[in-house]
């Protein structure tokens, strides 16, 4: 509950005070005060109503001082005029996302400060994500903040420049939580949730965009699969070899429906594409039954549309099942000296299981070995490790 509840208390703070430091570190006290307080006097009737109240008072003692009467005389958006009188129902998580979203922040600047103030991660988790030394990732946090107070609350019209970053760190948050970039967990249930939930708000706020659409379905049909992606031990367990029943009907439905509702309505984009693919990979009864030529087709739009690496990664897996794992690693090979792949362990995973299915062994263990060097998820190194334990000479003597 307390995840949850931070960044809609963070983000009504910060549109009513407008200090996003100040607000972080009284949130962060108020989470200390509840952990404590709640399990010994109960769980208050609004926990959300409780922890702003904290939270102010914490900010009030602050502006008390001189030192905070200084900043806010430098900051003209510290007690912002729109500011609602009662701020404990409406729920600012999204207003918070468009803060973080700021044009002047790379990208991986807008995820980090999107991560840490709305998916609660700590400078460590954000550091090691991004294969970075914690003291490197602080100060680039540190200088993201500096670049939003210095800004303010983006204005309507600002909020309009920034729906595609939004929609692209929406989508980079789902994933971090999808498959995590390291530690001893496949995936992070809460950060996925919490990306559809403040989706399915970007899209009511944004009725008529058909991206923002198509990105809340393609959310819903990926984390569909999410109780089949595990056993119970952990272990990954690849697309191809998921249980199907054990997929959520639920939101497959509703993925569907929202892609149809969406395609045709207006200009198509890489997410309404990404949908359409989700939903042939969820409607297939049994992997053989996948429509992999119009995963295929799709892949080769999304390429003319957003060309890029990822895309001819997963090019290269389609083409894979449509046309033969030899046809798949000519695509792949498009990516070899790429630099923006370097690092990247998926590259090296795709060739492996490719060369695996050509009976290329030696090929293949060699691959696996390198994307298991590769990847900081424990979960992706023990299965990348088991597979190449599979494709060893000796192991295939023994299961001839």
């Amino acid at each position: 509950m307390l995840r949850e509840l931070a960044p809609q208390v963070l983000g009504a703070l910060v549109r009513r005070y407008g200090q996003f430091d100040a607000a972080e570190d009284a949130v962060q006290e108020a989470l200390l005060a509840a952990a404590t307080q709640w399990p010994v006097e109960g769980t208050p009737g609004n926990p959300r109503s409780w922890l702003l109240a904290v939270a102010g008072r914490r900010l009030v003692d602050e502006f008390r001082s001189a030192s905070a009467r200084r900043r806010r005389e430098e900051n003209d958006f510290l007690l912002s005029p729109s500011a609602p009188g009662d701020v404990s129902e409406q729920d600012d998580t999204l207003t918070l996302f468009f803060l973080c979203c700021h044009p002047e922040l790379s990208p991986p600047s807008q995820l980090a400060l999107t991560l840490r103030a709305v998916g609660g991660l700590t400078t460590a988790e954000i550091a090691r994500a991004f294969m970075v030394p914690e003291a490197t990732m602080a100060q680039r946090i540190s200088r993201a903040k500096a670049t939003i107070r210095k800004s303010g609350l983006p204005r309507y019209e600002e909020r309009a420049e920034r729906l595609d970053i939004v929609r692209q760190t929406l989508y980079l948050v789902f994933n971090e939580g999808y498959t995590t970039s390291g530690g001893p967990d496949l995936k992070r249930d809460d950060l996925t949730v919490e990306a559809i939930r403040i989706t399915r708000l970007l899209r009511a706020a944004t009725p008529d965009d058909v991206e923002t659409g198509g990105l809340l379905a393609l959310m819903l049909l990926t984390d569909a699969r999410r109780d089949a992606r595990t056993d119970a031990q952990g272990a990954l367990i690849p697309l191809h070899e998921q249980d199907r029943s054990l997929w959520d009907a639920g939101q497959i439905a509703e993925g569907v429906a929202l892609v149809s509702a969406c395609l045709g309505k207006g200009p198509v984009g890489p997410y309404q594409l990404q949908a359409a693919i989700a939903a042939l990979h969820d409607e297939a009864a049994r992997a053989e039954d996948t429509d992999w030529p119009q995963i295929l087709a799709l892949y080769e739009v999304i390429e003319r549309i957003t060309p890029g690496p990822v895309v001819t990664l997963n090019k290269a897996v389609a083409m894979g099942w449509a046309r033969g794992p030899l046809a798949g690693l000519a695509v792949l090979g498009g990516l070899d000296g790429d630099e923006r792949m370097a690092g990247n362990h998926r590259v090296d995973a795709v060739r492996a299981h490719l060369l695996e299915r050509t009976g290329d062994r030696s090929g293949a263990h060699a691959a696996y070995l390198r994307a298991a060097a590769l990847t900081n998820s424990v979960p992706e190194q023990r299965y990348l490790t088991l597979r190449a334990s599979l494709t060893t000479p000796e192991h295939g003597n023994q299961a001839g």
